[in-house]
């Protein structure tokens, strides 16, 4: 089963190219940290403004780096239903252990679009599938229904990454679709209230800067550490704040640079925080003990 911290993973870039020794040294990181699994080319990573070839190239990047070791859960949504079959199967063949497939954005298709779209692409693969509810980014929310259907229809799609920010929203899918069926948190301050209702762990932005805690947070939760669990989950909001505090993954990646970790870049329409921002979340990884 895949669960516990799973780390939307950033993808770091260096003049303009993919760094391909930053990730795999941000790969390690993780790993060494107790991240359960590795997310790659999801909103965190700039999947938008990958070609196709670079995508190809970040997921077979992860599969080799990660060795079998954790999961490697390749993000390979689109809103073409063809272009998202077409590296779900890619990550399929190159040994991703599952895919993660965001509603299509801008076109705002209707609950019976989404449908017709998931249950295509999972009729095309045998991978399993984690669908990804996020309406602040797609324009369109996935009803729990819609959810439903597909997890009655289509025995390869699992779970989902709820990222509606309701925790409403969250317990109906649960009590539809039963707790066979596996949530994740899609919103890091969202993290402990949703393993209370059932999810079986997170997709995680703030693990690419603290995953020992995020991972630990898990890990006392379902030790029944619940005490610890809520103690972590105060310690790191103030954190899980500052990383929000402009369009992820523009904080996360700042914050990275920070550490050493990769270069201050992006692509373009994101670019680099605004000054005051800067400094506030420099403050913030200060305070936790991240940097000096």
């Amino acid at each position: 089963m895949i669960h516990g911290s799973l780390v939307a993973i950033v993808t770091p870039f260096k003049n303009g190219k993919i760094d391909e020794d930053a990730f795999k040294k941000l790969i390690e990181f993780q790993i060494e940290n107790g991240t359960h699994g590795i997310v790659p080319c999801g909103t965190t990573g700039e999947s938008p403004t990958l070609s196709h070839e670079e995508h190809e190239c970040v997921i077979e990047l992860t599969v080799k780096a990660v060795r079998k070791r954790v999961p490697v859960i390749a993000g390979t949504g689109s809103n073409s239903t063809k272009e998202a079959i077409r590296l779900t199967r890619f990550a399929e063949q190159i040994g991703a252990d599952a895919a993660l497939l965001v509603v299509p954005y801008y076109n705002k298709p209707t609950q019976e679009g989404l449908y017709l779209h998931f249950k295509q692409i999972a009729t095309q693969v045998r991978i399993p599938l984690i669908l990804y509810n996020i309406p602040g980014r797609s324009g369109v929310n996935m009803n729990p229904e819609t959810i439903l259907r597909l997890a009655q229809d289509c025995k390869n799609i699992i779970g989902v990454k709820e990222a509606s920010g309701s925790l409403m929203q969250a317990s109906k899918i649960l009590y539809l679709c039963g707790r066979d069926f596996l949530l994740y948190s899609g919103e890091d301050a969202l993290n402990f209230p949703l393993l209370a209702i059932g999810a079986r762990g997170f997709i995680t932005v703030t693990a690419n800067v603290a995953p020992r805690d995020v991972a630990d947070l898990y890990e006392h939760y379902i030790k029944g550490e619940i005490d610890k669990a809520r103690d972590l989950h105060y310690r790191l909001l103030p954190l899980n704040d500052a990383l929000f505090i402009e369009t992820n993954p523009i904080p996360v990646k700042a914050a990275l640079s920070m550490m050493d970790k990769i270069a201050y870049e992006y692509r373009y329409p994101l670019c680099q925080m605004s000054g005051n921002n800067y400094l506030e979340l420099k403050k913030a990884l200060t305070d936790y003990g991240i940097i000096n």
